[in-house]
């Protein structure tokens, strides 16, 4: 039975259907993470913390696997001048979760602003992290854009 956590306990409160994944407890990239899955890598979801340069919390970018964010359409659609992409350990200290583990399901209530790719819209389900290494989420796109009250818009561009 995969990990109960957070992310799941709150999952389960809502009454979200959802499937929990256990995978290495290790850092692994969306694309090895929809390879070892069995899955299109297009349909699994990471999140790139993104920080803008007036206060106010980090944003989460939630992008296809196989995508980039792309810091001008981000501004653009969040009305900002200039975005900027914090080191791995920065996005760490900023969300209090490790690289690999960062969910916007598990930031839920703590202040970050959420987008999601435009391009979940096209999907029924999408995967993203557990909130933690090694445990990956399938949910409805809908749930996790209620959830995290995101906002869809086009975000990311291919590799």
């Amino acid at each position: 039975m995969p990990a109960t956590n957070n992310v799941t306990r709150l999952l389960d409160s809502h009454k979200i259907p959802y499937t929990a994944f256990e995978l290495p407890n290790e850092k692994l990239d969306a694309m090895e993470t929809a390879r070892l899955l069995g899955v299109p890598a297009e349909t699994v979801y990471k999140t790139i913390v993104v920080t803008r340069p007036k206060p106010g919390k980090p944003i989460l970018a939630v992008i296809p696997g196989p995508n980039r964010v792309d810091l001008k359409l981000l501004a653009i659609a969040l009305n900002e001048k200039k975005m900027s992409l914090p080191t791995e350990r920065e996005a760490e200290q900023l969300t209090g979760l490790q690289a690999g583990g960062i969910s916007p399901l598990a930031l839920i209530n703590k202040g970050f602003q959420v987008v999601i790719d435009a391009s979940a819209q096209k999907q029924a389900e999408v995967h993203v992290s557990g909130g933690q290494r090694g445990l990956n989420i399938r949910l409805p796109v809908s749930a996790l854009a209620g959830l995290t009250r995101a906002r869809f818009a086009e975000i990311s561009l291919p590799e």
